[in-house]
């Protein structure tokens, strides 16, 4: 079956049409993708704004279009943390269900690591023991770990690389005292949210998803001549000084690195290096799929039961 996968993120409204079958790999068709950084249509009491909305909607809208001109036999829509956390997220849901005729959910953190965590799982499959995996999104972290294709632990933390930049850095390229503070405060959350269950992980393989990671690895490729399907802890630690000494456009120019995501990748760095720091990673692999792929195999999953 075809399925069309609409993941309205913090950063991007991204669908995602793939050809899915029970017991085949997912292989996508086509995507369609709006670079619409919800985190940067908030008030001051956390609502998306009325702009933000309409951007929304009309990004929601030309999905759907694209969808149903690729012939997607279904629609899986999910939204994650910027409506889950936005004061008028359930409103938002609403209006888009009705507008645009499709079920738009919002996944909590535990479900948004849940999923991702099963897509690990079955892109690297049983041989890989117990698994450690890593998510930095646009608005959260998430971290499950766990021997099977559920997790025995999840962890989802609002520290997210757009939600970070946003509330943190400012300034062109950004000043050191801005860049201390945000280490030392997801340092120190990692610290105190971060349960014994995952810091004891004990796993046979650390895994990083999603697109902070991916971009990371390949720019540790380039600074440092490494394969770019891992990421080391100490390339890590150099690139983040030299991320947050350049400016945006320098950043911009870095393989990978689009205008869009040269300002947060500072911010996901300091991250990936907290996260790996307070987990004692030396280096994590990087997996291809994610919440998308996840998405999709937990409807197939449903659909034989």
């Amino acid at each position: 079956m075809r399925l069309g996968v609409l993941d309205v993120g913090s950063n991007t409204i991204h669908l995602q049409v793939m050809d899915a079958h029970l017991g085949a790999r997912p292989e996508p068709a086509t995507s369609f993708k709006v670079e619409l950084r919800l985190t940067e249509h908030l008030d001051a009491a956390g609502s998306i704004t009325p702009q933000g909305i309409d951007l929304l909607h009309q990004a929601v809208g030309d999905s759907v279009a694209h969808a149903n001109e690729n012939q997607a036999d279904e629609i899986l829509a999910f939204a994650t943390s910027a409506i889950r956390d936005a004061k008028n997220g359930p409103k938002i849901i609403q209006e888009i269900n009705q507008r645009h005729q499709i079920d738009l959910q919002i996944l909590t953190g535990d479900e948004e690591a849940r999923m991702t965590f099963l897509a690990v799982r079955r892109w690297l499959g049983w041989s890989a023991g117990k698994l450690l995996m890593i998510d930095i999104g646009g608005g959260s972290l998430e971290i499950a770990s766990g021997v099977d294709e559920n997790p025995e632990a999840t962890l989802s933390l609002p520290l997210g690389a757009a939600r970070l930049t946003r509330d943190f850095l400012s300034g062109d390229p950004y000043s050191s005292k801005g860049i201390k503070f945000l280490e030392d405060f997801v340092s120190s959350k990692l610290e105190d949210e971060l349960p014994a269950i995952l810091r004891t992980h004990d796993a046979d393989r650390c895994v990083a998803t999603s697109k902070t990671f991916r971009t990371l690895a390949r720019l540790s490729g380039h600074m440092f001549n490494e394969n770019p399907k891992y990421l080391e802890s100490a390339n890590l630690k150099a690139m983040v000084s030299k991320l947050a000494d350049m400016t945006d456009k320098s950043r911009a120019e870095l393989p990978g690195v689009s205008n869009s995501r040269a300002k947060q990748i500072v911010a996901g760095a300091i991250v990936a290096r907290a996260t790996m720091n307070t987990l004692d990673l030396d280096r994590v692999e990087i997996c291809p799929w994610a919440l998308r792929e996840g998405v999709v195999l937990r409807r197939l999953d449903w659909l034989n039961n």
